[in-house]
């Protein structure tokens, strides 16, 4: 409940309905307190309305829509170019994102920041996230309740961001953004579409510090990316 709601709650408990401020002021103070708000007579929640990344972070990172809020340590929105044509998502933030706030770091972040630059990228040219804002205990895989809750921040994300291609990392991120069941070799042969924006999938970073034998697929995946970025971009789309 936010300080201002309380205030005028108190207020009108004093006052009752003589209360000096406006009818209009008190509901627009009560739905903030619920993290909504009205437009136009519709009420919504209040992070739909955002049309920056700052104010949509600022509008979700205290959320409490699933029981991952009381085990996190911070929320992780994402971070990167506000106006980025690319974005890489993975399926979870892990131990070391949920200390500090920001996907992909540590030894897999580095290797990241590596793959990127070999094809021309850069990571501050990109916007980086997560399916799920919130650490899940031990790293398991996200349940289909959290994905349900979470995954239209990210929606929203992209409609803010309006990128031209998407790169899904892992086969959990590729599973659950295609809604498949597919192999991530499977996964890895096609270009995929996700709220109609081209996604080609690729290894996690994490899998291949496991398994130094998928790079080389990872470097082909990357390549097919910044081609299809290529042309994409050429063609002016």
């Amino acid at each position: 409940m936010s300080d201002l709601y309380r205030y005028l709650r108190q207020q009108r408990e004093r006052y009752g309905e003589s209360l000096y401020l406006e009818s209009e002021i008190f509901r627009a103070a009560e739905l903030a307190a619920q993290g909504l708000t009205d437009t136009g007579g519709e009420v919504t929640e209040a992070w739909k309305t955002a049309t920056t990344l700052v104010e949509l972070n600022d509008l979700i990172c205290e959320c409490r829509k699933c029981p991952l809020a009381d085990t996190r340590n911070k929320f992780v929105f994402g971070v990167g170019n506000p106006q980025a044509d690319v974005v890489l998502i993975g399926e979870a933030p892990g131990a070391d994102e949920d200390r500090q706030g920001e996907p992909f770091v540590g030894r897999a972040g580095k290797l990241l920041n590596k793959i990127l630059e070999a094809v021309d990228f850069k990571r501050e040219d990109v916007f980086i996230g997560n399916i799920l804002k919130c650490r899940p205990p031990n790293n398991r895989d996200p349940l289909p309740g959290e994905v349900e809750q979470c995954e239209p921040y990210l929606h929203k994300q992209l409609e803010v961001l309006q990128p031209k291609v998407i790169l899904a990392l892992g086969r959990i991120a590729a599973q659950t953004l295609l809604r498949s069941k597919d192999s991530l070799t499977k996964l890895r042969t096609s270009v995929h579409e996700y709220q109609g924006i081209p996604l080609v999938v690729t290894y996690h970073p994490a899998a291949l510090l496991r398994n130094p034998n998928w790079k080389r697929p990872t470097w082909e995946d990357v390549q097919k990316f910044r081609k299809l970025y290529d042309e994409l971009t050429e063609n002016g789309k």
